[in-house]
């Protein structure tokens, strides 16, 4: 037993989700670990506590009882990363919370961008907020951002109100200086009703924090214990995102608190003495807190945050120089990062719900763990996102739990079941039950072998879901690298946690990556990159500042003033003035653009070419001409850390390949599955423990420790390094696919891998565009299609898109047909070659493949986006009066946007100019931002032709068109399915409904079922004429709007292509207002009809009640012809076992709704209000949810328009079920005595305001479902956090992307 002088380093502890790590380093000695239960109470109270208290009995010699105080007094640092913050998001069960919010948007947050998170579900889900109650404050502040005005010196504007500088250098108006005595009354009223804990969120806080101040102020002195001030948090521009962090902070610190108090009372003294031990937390960015600065808002990565230290320390190789990809696989999903010499930050990303607007280490989590469930569904093998989690856990725990990723390992001889402890079933005190694993594969076999024509074996089976789990964990690794400009295949990929050993080498051969390394303690990895860690601090403050050389002084003093902030920080958490470290950021943008990019420091001093550079590699091009703003700066300061030898491995592994060692005569074996010999082999078994450096292991083999199995393939060759496994992939030539009957497996790969390019052309789009519309609201839609023009695959994009694209991608190919060659790219939204409405422009671009000198036209991809201005009547491109075509803007019927790598400006720029020789027209304000975003969906294509190129070099042309055929009939399969259980549920009998337009327009619906083929027939006989208006959508609108609610009613995941189609025969007769005559306007019927059209089909089928039924557009066009648009939430209808939800987008969109903040600083307006509507959803058994109440005050004169349905017609109710209410658009304008006047405005109009006249939106509710009188109970935050099975803990780069597409389109 060691002596007790050998203890004068380092503890660290990590708290994991199963077990807690604890990792010791003394200064002279090797590092001792500890690993136990993070829950255990029958033996301890507090895993930290009990794991230190082991280690000092180890290292002091002697028993420590666990009632007994330990002394720290030999003990330099406690260094801690937590899950409690993480935890408590996750499972709502924070503090009791009040947030104060400036006057009209106290929904604000509930409200958030307004999107769903699931597009294809009718039960629209969504966390509910982590405040309890919410004061208005009077008090209010606004952004000057008229032009003429921002040089002037006067201290008050045109309407008398106060001018001030904000801390950005923005040009601030106080339109209502803050009522303290107000918010006096209002926090002691809070304080007397039981709050502690308050949240601050004030419109444009981030640069005027002023009355945020004022208010912590008042509420320390009555007494509050936890003030969250949005301003001091993170002063970032968007109010959405930083009232919800300031919301989190005041939800989680205190607990955070609680827990620290807690844990310092086990020891003595309680960690007071300032010279004693240092105790420190790992915070989200990768840096420490010191015990009396750790917040709840910097927690929530802590625990993997510690993972991304401890590998980028440990295994990125300055001299070896490849980046490095993080992969951490535990029970329940893995997070994977990427490491290339300096951590890489976001800024804002979403938990649980939540909008966190926090510096955080780039961490994406995906669901694919070792608890991730097997599922076989809709003839595909699926892999969560369910799981087990540790109760019941996976089938072989022995306590009934469903087949998982871990059984699959066990199945197949990957996890070696007598190496475990008997830790397992009801008394946690048996072996992993093998046989239950063995019995539950047999039988699902047998259920998969009835729906395929070649049948597999169990171990086939459990081989496939491993594949499909491993293509699951790759995707975001190629997001991560490809989507910033790297190569995959030049990474090195580091494997840890629990499950990571066993996929890893697989993975690396999936993605091209040569190299694994596997630290010796990669089972505690997280812990021991604490203890590597460094304490630090971050801050940030808001700049307006265009990068010259003018500007370089004052940025230059702001950043020194911020550096001395920093270190003052530091010096008071107990770092020594000399080993502070201090990095400067400035985050830049182009000017007319919103995408920043945070650029550190350069070496030379240029940031201006250090932004250039990385914007061509992330984004493919510069813009030369623009100039630089910088958005934010930002400085990062850091006491130096644990350091570790520094020792090449690169190095090592060279010099020890000179005389290789061979492994333990004579190892033990286990029996291995490997699918690439499609047999059980015998694999050589080592401990890990018993090989030392130099030693070569080649595959097939198992290499394990206590806590770690790593598989080694039968390709593979590992090296053992003093403190790595080096394994060396030796990739191989793949294996050849069969095309003569269809792999489930290979099916399900494929369908991931297509999704996953049509995913990174939507991300390609996203940050090469300009405008608005596609960044902020990401109005677009990317997908793939067949050589024919068929769809073959789509992101999760915007439902009116999806089910159109395909109709002018097709129209294109007819029309072009044998004339296309590589490189050619066509654009068109004409409404004859399948466009929506004439903004929705679409960009095709045709894929070839060169075999035998022959180029063969395969696949083509396209972007379809929004343009907000493409010229029209009075210069809108979506105006409420447009009667005909022309006096809708830009009319493309077919037109090569690029050809022989020449980018037709001119041929664009005449097509934007042309709607100006119309009566009444005017041609677009800015056709160079309409060319910007062209040529960004031009990018989104590139990158699309790239990756079906290389899908081509991975598997072949035959092989995947092969595939691409099968998914579509996938889908097909599924769909006839459906109808054939609904053809039994509804008696063959046909379904009808009708629902009508504002203007008394019937759309009309007969489906007829057949239930012998799956087949059915939508006949909308009945439907109104073509209207002389713009209320008509040409009929890809309207297949738009089968295909998306057919998938919703599937509500299953299933693939989205043209073979959703194929079992239906839709007939639309012509002339009417969903097939309309040529020339006669359309722009309305892709926002209105298409929502009136699925309300139509879910009444058929009655599947759920009415939603909002229209997109409530409004738009600005000012008068030096720039515009603005959006589109507006409202209430969604209640079904059969679910309430509606309020102010959320439904059906046909699910575009974001632009922040105030933003809103405010780019617009001459003012947003008056942005709250729920109350009481606007129906009543019934279950209610409608309400629509939402948006107010403008308007700066400079301009037109304002409307476009909205609903205003006649309500949104039904179902089963006895009450309607919505009606929505309605009112405008109010002064009289001579200086009071507002308002008056109810036709349904769709256009306004000439003046500066200080306001209009009013009301959007409608959702119709109710069931009589009133049986009213159900509503949903609690329980109930609508379980529904969402799993949530992923880190949101980083990709993940956050992800999460939009999916509920921001």
């Amino acid at each position: 037993m060691p002596t007790a002088t050998d203890l004068t380093g380092r503890i660290k502890i990590a708290i994991g989700g199963t077990f807690t790590d604890c990792v010791a380093i003394p200064e002279n000695g090797s590092p001792f670990l500890v690993k136990l239960l993070s829950v255990d109470p029958s033996n301890y109270n507090d895993a930290p506590t009990e794991g230190i208290r082991r280690v000092m009995e180890r290292f002091e010699g002697k028993k420590i009882g666990r009632d007994e105080l330990i002394d720290t007094s030999r003990i330099s640092h406690i260094l801690m990363g937590t899950t409690v913050a993480t935890n408590a998001l996750l499972e709502r069960k924070g503090e009791k919370c009040a947030l104060l919010v400036t006057r009209g948007f106290k929904d604000l947050l509930r409200i958030g961008d307004q999107t769903r998170p699931d597009l294809f579900s009718l039960h629209i889900k969504r966390p509910d907020v982590l405040y309890e109650k919410v004061v208005e404050v009077d008090e209010r502040v606004t952004i000057e951002s008229r032009a003429e005005l921002l040089s002037s010196d006067a201290d008050s504007s045109p309407e008398g109100d106060k001018y001030v500088k904000g801390l950005s250098g923005d040009k601030i108006r106080i339109l209502e200086p803050l009522d303290t005595a107000s918010v006096r009354n209002n926090l002691q009223q809070l304080y007397d009703e039981g709050f502690r804990s308050i949240a601050v969120t004030l419109m444009h806080s981030f640069t005027y924090q002023d009355h945020e101040i004022e208010i912590g102020r008042l509420a320390k002195e009555i007494g509050f214990t936890q003030v969250s001030l949005s301003s001091q948090l993170q002063p970032m521009i968007k109010i959405v995102p930083r009232g919800q962090s300031a919301t989190a902070d005041a939800y989680l610190t205190p607990g955070i608190q609680q827990y620290i108090s807690s844990f310092s009372k086990g020891f003595k003294g309680g960690f007071q003495d300032p010279h004693g031990t240092v105790v420190a937390f790992m915070q989200s960015d990768g840096s420490l807190a010191g015990i009396n600065s750790f917040s709840g808002l910097r927690a929530i990565l802590s625990g993997p945050a510690g993972g991304v230290v401890g590998y980028a320390r440990t295994c990125y190789d300055p001299e070896e120089g490849s980046p490095v990809i993080g992969f951490d696989m535990g029970g329940t999903s893995t997070d994977v990062s990427r490491y290339g010499g300096h951590y890489d930050h976001v800024f804002e990303t979403r938990t649980a719900g939540v909008t966190i607007q926090s510096p955080q280490l780039d961490i994406n989590t995906v669901a694919a763990g070792g608890g991730s469930i097997l599922f076989w569904r809709n003839g595909m093998f699926v892999v969560g996102p369910e799981s087990a989690s540790a109760h019941p856990g996976p089938a072989c725990y022995r306590k009934g739990g469903p087949l998982t990723v871990t059984d699959a390992n066990l199945f197949l001889g990957r996890l070696h079941a007598p190496s475990f402890p008997q830790i397992f079933g009801p008394n946690e005190n048996e072996a992993l039950d093998y046989d239950t694993t063995r019995r539950l594969f047999t039988e699902l076999t047998s259920e998969i072998n009835k729906e395929v024509t070649t049948p597999f074996t169990p171990e086939q089976v459990a081989a496939g879901f491993l594949r499909v789990a491993n293509e699951n964990m790759a995707r975001p690794i190629r997001a991560l690298t490809e989507n910033r400009g790297f190569r995959t295949a030049s990474h090195n990929l580091s494997c840890f946690g629990g499950a990571g050993g066993q996929h890893a080498c697989a993975i690396a051969t999936n993605l091209g990556i040569h190299s694994v390394l596997v630290h010796k303690y990669s089972s505690v990895l997280s812990a021991y990159g604490i203890a590597l860690a460094e304490i630090g601090t971050d801050m940030t403050e808001p700049s307006v500042e265009i990068l010259t050389t003018d500007a370089l002084p004052r940025l230059a003093a702001r950043a020194e003033a911020m550096r001395q902030k920093a270190t003052n920080n530091l010096l008071e958490q107990g770092v020594k003035e000399d080993k502070i470290s201090h990095t400067l950021f400035y985050n830049l943008r182009y000017e007319g653009t919103d995408t920043s990019l945070m650029i550190k420091h350069p070496e030379d001093g240029d940031f201006e070419a250090a932004f250039t550079a990385r914007h061509k590699r992330e984004f493919s091009f510069v813009s030369k001409e623009k100039r630089l703003i910088v958005d934010d700066i930002r400085v990062t300061a850091v006491g130096r850390g644990e350091q570790v030898e520094s020792v090449s491995w690169s190095a090592e592994l060279a010099s020890l390949r000179l005389s290789p060692r061979s492994p333990p005569a004579s190892p033990q074996t286990t029996k291995v599955y490997f699918e690439e010999l499609g047999c059980f082999v015998d694999a050589d078994l080592y401990d890990l423990t018993q090989l030392s450096p130099g030693m070569v292991i080649k595959g097939p083999a198992i290499i394990l420790d206590d806590t770690q199995t790593i598989v080694v393939f039968p390709c593979n060759e590992a090296t053992i390094l003093k403190d790595l496994v080096y394994i060396d992939i030796g990739l191989g030539p793949k294996s050849e696919l069969d095309t003569t009957s269809v792999d489930p497996i290979v099916l399900s790969i494929f369908g991931n891998r297509f999704m996953a390019i049509a995913e990174q052309m939507g991300r390609v789009l996203q940050k090469c565009a300009t405008s608005l519309q596609i960044k902020e609201r990401l109005d677009f839609s990317c997908a793939i299609f067949s050589g024919d023009g068929s769809l073959v695959a789509n992101a999760p994009h915007v439902p009116v898109h999806l089910g159109s694209m395909q109709y002018a991608v097709k129209g294109q190919a007819e029309l072009h047909k044998g004339q296309l060659r590589p490189g050619d790219v066509l654009v068109s939204n004409h409404p004859k070659m399948g466009g929506t409405h004439l903004p929705d422009i679409t960009v095709i671009c045709p894929v070839f493949h060169r075999e035998d000198g022959v180029d063969h036209l395969v696949f083509f991809v396209a972007a379809r986006a929004h343009h907000n201005d493409i010229g029209g009547l009075h210069g809108n491109s979506m105006p409420p009066e447009s009667e005909e075509i022309w006096q809708e803007g830009a009319l493309i019927y077919s037109a090569f946007l690029v050809r022989d790598g020449v980018f037709n400006t001119e041929e664009i720029i005449r097509y934007l100019t042309e709607p100006g020789q119309y009566p009444d027209c005017l041609p677009a304000a800015r056709p160079q931002d309409n060319i910007s975003d062209l040529k960004a969906q031009v990018a989104a294509c590139t990158v699309g032709v790239e990756q079906i190129q290389l899908l081509f070099n991975e598997f072949g042309r035959h092989v995947t068109l092969f595939y691409m055929e099968a998914i579509r009939q996938n889908a097909e399969d599924v769909v006839r399915s459906f109808f054939k259980r609904l053809a039994v549920e509804r008696g063959n009998k046909p379904l009808t409904a009708v629902d009508h337009m504002d203007d008394g327009s019937p759309i009309a619906l007969t489906v007829t079922i057949n239930g012998d083929d799956g087949t059915a027939v939508f006949d909308f006989q009945g439907t109104g004429h073509s209207i002389h208006g713009n209320i008509n959508a040409p009929p890809a609108v309207c297949n738009a709007a089968v295909t998306y609610c057919i998938r919703c009613m599937i509500g299953t995941n299933m693939p989205l292509n043209a073979g959703v189609l194929a079992p239906i025969d839709i007939k639309i007769p012509y002339n009417t207002l969903l097939n309309p005559s040529p020339g006669v306007a359309v722009s309305s019927g892709n926002t209105e009809v298409s929502q009136r059209t699925t309300d139509v089909i879910f009444k058929a089928f009655e599947a759920t009640a009415a939603s909002q039924g229209c997109m409530n557009v409004v738009m600005f066009v000012r008068e030096n012809g720039h515009g603005y648009g959006e589109t507006v939430c409202g209430g969604s209808g209640a079904g059969p076992t679910w309430q509606g939800t309020s102010g959320v987008h439904i059906n046909m969109t699910n575009t974001r709704i632009t922040d105030a903040e933003i809103l405010e600083k780019t617009q001459p307006c003012i947003l008056r209000q942005f709250q729920l509507r109350p009481n606007s959803g129906g009543i019934g058994r279950n209610n409608g949810g309400d629509g939402v109440i948006r107010e403008f005050e308007f700066s400079e004169a301009m037109s304002v328009a409307t476009i909205g349905e609903r205003r006649v017609t309500q949104p039904y109710g179902m089963k006895g079920g009450g309607p919505g209410e009606r929505g309605a658009f009112f405008f109010s304008r002064k009289n001579e005595k200086g009071d507002y006047v308002t008056i109810k405005t036709k349904p769709c109009c256009t306004l000439k305001v003046k500066p200080g006249d306001r209009v009013v939106l009301h959007t409608p509710g959702g119709g109710a479902w069931g009589e009133p009188s049986e009213m159900s109970e509503p949903q609690t935050a329980d109930d609508i956090l379980k529904v969402h099975g799993f949530v992923p803990r880190a949101n980083g780069s990709w993940a956050s992307y992800q999460d939009a597409q999916h509920a921001s389109n």
